[in-house]
């Protein structure tokens, strides 16, 4: 759909003071030629009135031109200044203004609004390589600055520390809008505004592009400033989420993990739960190529089938992340009680699994030790998601790093390849695919099923809207 534009530099008629004057005298001539006896009090009357109507211009006149008295500032869209902690308070995307924050909810910016003194949010924001080039200001609808585009309807602004390409940090990105759309009558973007550290992005990878198209019924609008001309560009409405998740809180990120896995399953034609009855273990076992690969891939597809086999109605499905469709995958993940898969973007996939399905993670050598954070962020997922994380192998064996600088060593070991072993691998397994068969057999499930089966996914088709 092509942008809409309002060229909002219009030139204003004004009032001419010399022929309002000359009117009102030619009216006192009349006036006077027949009333002669009272002519200087009513000419000094008129004298009054004009002079007091034309200080009204005057000051209407004045009124009209003070915004312009005062230039708008624009800014760096990325303040080096806060280089040491660009993701802390306000961090180094627009720096100068404070998030809203709201119980449960991701922080973020909403333009016009009381927090912005009713400002509109205008970017000059084109660079692709340096974010210090681009930059942003805010200003009155009325007064926009000099050649200014006004882009209508509301505007899905994002800024991420990370990319929009891979899965994992596509979705944490787009999640917070998610939820927005959510909670807000299921609001639908004209356009979506993506920044990487300050710098212009003009495309996300294919799977976060389907989920979003999935979630909203449309294929995301990506702003390139194409059609906006070389000046500025203004944003009727716009919201600014530049923390990702942020503060968003379980609640709020059930519901969005919910609906992103219920509306996902009807726009690939799914049922909400897929095939497989009570009692029936579905096993996937989501493979890798290259890095984080298994070193004995054949070992461990061996213990997966020896363990499925001593399980009745238990099905094992052999996979790999890099030749499936988005929709592939969701189908996938739809007929799965059990995700088995080394750390990496495919286990993003793990939220479209039913909830109370389960994950087993597999890490390289040295992950555990130096890996930080980053090695949580699956963990993460399933527990907003409501899917049991059953621990994770991290692999002891491996080549000794040969750096003294640890910040050296966890590049050494990240995108190595993963080894196991059998007597735990036998252990672990068979455990997850007896609690699965358990559970699979309760009235708790049968409940669950029976709901999957018959509700209507938030923010279904008749309800979107755009504002």
């Amino acid at each position: 759909m092509p942008i809409k534009i309002e060229n909002i530099n219009k030139p204003r008629s004004e009032p001419n003071m010399d022929d309002y004057c000359s009117t009102r005298r030619k009216k006192f001539s009349l006036f006077s030629s027949s009333h002669s006896t009272s002519r200087f009090s009513v000419y000094g009357l008129i004298s009054s009135a004009c002079i007091l109507t034309l200080f009204q211009i005057h000051m209407l006149l004045f009124s009209r031109r003070q915004p312009n008295a005062s230039p708008i500032t624009f800014l760096p869209l990325k303040d080096l200044r806060f280089a040491a902690t660009p993701m802390d308070g306000s961090t180094w995307f627009m720096s100068a203004l404070n998030d809203t924050h709201e119980a449960g909810e991701a922080e973020h910016l909403l333009f016009p609004s009381y927090a912005s003194h009713h400002k509109l949010l205008c970017l000059a924001g084109r660079d692709r390589s340096n974010g210090t080039r681009n930059s942003y200001a805010l200003a009155p609808r009325g007064s926009l600055p000099e050649g200014a585009k006004l882009l209508k309807g509301i505007s899905f602004v994002s800024d991420s520390y990370y990319d929009y390409e891979n899965l994992w940090h596509g979705l944490s990105a787009v999640v917070p809008f998610m939820a927005w759309h959510g909670r807000k009558r299921c609001e639908k973007p004209e356009r979506w505004v993506l920044y990487h550290r300050g710098e212009l992005r003009v495309q996300m990878s294919p799977w976060v592009s389907s989920l979003i198209e999935a979630v909203l019924g449309e294929e995301p609008r990506i702003e390139d400033y194409a059609e906006a001309g070389d000046g500025p560009y203004c944003f009727e409405k716009a919201v600014v989420f530049r923390h990702n998740e942020g503060e968003m809180k379980g609640k709020r990120k059930e519901m969005v993990y919910e609906m992103m896995r219920c509306k996902s399953r009807v726009s690939c034609g799914l049922l909400n739960g897929g095939e497989g009855g009570e009692g029936v273990v579905r096993v996937t076992l989501l493979l890798r190529t290259g890095a984080r690969s298994f070193k004995d891939e054949k070992g461990v597809l061996n213990v997966f089938h020896s363990e499925c086999r001593k399980v009745d109605r238990c099905r094992l499905t052999v996979a790999r992340s890099d030749n499936l469709t988005f929709c592939d995958q969701v189908k996938l993940m739809t007929e799965t009680d059990i995700l088995a898969s080394p750390h990496g973007a495919q286990l993003t996939n793990m939220f479209l699994m039913d909830r109370n399905s389960s994950v087993m993670e597999f890490f390289p050598k040295g992950w555990k030790q130096l890996a930080g954070a980053g090695q949580f962020v699956f963990r993460w997922i399933a527990i907003a998601a409501g899917i049991r994380h059953q621990g994770a192998w991290h692999d002891p064996v491996g080549d000794p790093c040969p750096y003294a600088d640890n910040s050296r060593c966890f590049p050494f070991y990240k995108n190595g390849r993963i080894g196991h072993d059998d007597a735990y691998l036998t252990n672990w397994t068979s455990r997850v695919i007896r609690e699965t068969r358990d559970y699979k057999l309760t009235d708790g499930y049968r409940t669950t099923r029976r709901r999957l089966r018959t509700e209507t996914c938030l923010c279904s088709a008749k309800e979107g809207r755009r504002s």
